[in-house]
């Protein structure tokens, strides 16, 4: 039976990505300075304005306004925003639970991981193929002025017995000046961006595959000025494009005590690993955490009918090789170093950089 995914991916110029990005340079530049830095210093874009807000305890030194226009300049930004910051220690009650002997959860919720071996990345191939479009758009519009930094991309693809057999809708689009005419647009992204992104998956393309470029016509007004933006609205995109479920809270802005993001992070460690081990061909693990507690309340493995191998055995593979205690998170994936900002943008999974994607003996 046939089916259709849809993933999609975002570029760093779209406001919500933009947020995420700031925030977690605020993040890298606490741990730089105090690698026990509590953060949750968000922010929200609108036209010139820029709210910075939220919690850190922390030693370090942070110039909250500077990263946020260094940033801000480097997506592309030309203009001089009016930054108003609300920010405040972490609340006293929250750190008594979290910082004890050993470190506990910052937070109650659950969070998800996913894996399949679908693809090199053990990760859904739509959202890998948006991902590689949404990378390979912002190299081609750096190397000119007359592509901006805001683009979408959504890519559908067909299965069938749930195995990828061809790409069925390809749809990006992209903001650009008014230089540009639509003929160029679609020739450029078309030869400079889709075919270079795509080079490797020519095999899943067909003469009824479809791509829809810039299908409003124009997108002139791009970024904070065409939409409003703030931190974690893009959990979606940043997991595993709606394929996997994902937990209750986002991941930019918080350091590793805070679940959402050290747990999540974990738990696809864990299902990627049973999959790259050939337990089964797709994997899911969530984990449950209580606030003030070291270990998670729950852990539960789904397989989806795919495993090779009993789920007892499955689980005890896991019950011996990790170890779900937040201090051992931290540590085995070694968190507290400033590696965030690299994780804003273009999804948290999949890449090799990352500590939690490595296969473990």
């Amino acid at each position: 039976m046939k089916k259709f995914i849809t993933c999609e991916s975002v570029g760093i110029g779209h406001p919500d990505k933009t947020c995420d990005v700031i925030a977690d340079t605020f993040l890298d530049e606490a741990l730089r300075q105090d690698s026990e830095s509590q953060m949750a210093v968000e922010c929200a874009i609108k036209n010139d304005k820029l709210f910075i807000y939220g919690e850190a305890t922390t030693k370090a030194k942070i110039d909250y306004e500077k990263i946020a226009k260094e940033v801000l300049k480097e997506i592309g930004y030309k203009n001089t925003f009016k930054i108003t910051k609300e920010i405040s220690e972490q609340s006293p009650d929250i750190r008594q639970a979290v910082v004890k002997s050993r470190l506990c959860a910052n937070d109650q919720g659950m969070v998800y991981g996913y894996a399949t071996n679908e693809t090199p990345e053990f990760m859904p191939l739509p959202l890998i193929l948006a991902q590689k479009i949404m990378r390979c758009y912002e190299d081609f519009r750096k190397m000119g002025d007359r592509f901006y930094a805001d683009a979408k991309c959504q890519v559908t693809i067909v299965y069938e017995d749930d195995k990828p057999i061809g790409i069925d809708t390809v749809l990006i689009s992209v903001s650009h000046s008014n230089e540009v005419c639509y003929s160029e647009i679609l020739k450029e992204i078309r030869e400079k961006v889709l075919a270079v992104a795509l080079y490797d998956y020519k095999n899943l393309i067909s003469k009824d595959t479809k791509f829809l470029i810039n299908p409003s016509g124009r997108f002139t007004i791009w970024g904070s000025y065409g939409d409003s933006g703030c931190v974690g609205r893009k959990i979606v995109v940043d997991s595993y494009g709606g394929v996997g479920r994902v937990g209750g809270g986002c991941f930019s802005s918080k350091n590793a005590t805070k679940v959402d993001r050290s747990g999540a992070y974990y738990a696809r460690y864990v299902a990627k690993n049973i999959v790259a081990h050939g337990y089964c061909d797709r994997c899911e693990v969530c984990i449950s955490y209580a606030i003030g507690l070291e270990k998670p309340v729950a852990i539960d493995i789904e397989c989806f009918g795919t495993n090779k191998k009993p789920l007892e055995v499955i689980q005890s593979y896991v019950e011996k090789n990790f170890d779900f205690s937040l201090e051992n998170i931290i540590k085995e994936l070694d968190l507290l170093k400033p590696i965030y900002k690299g994780t804003a943008c273009y999804g948290h999974f999949g890449r090799k950089e990352f500590s939690w994607e490595k296969i473990k003996d």
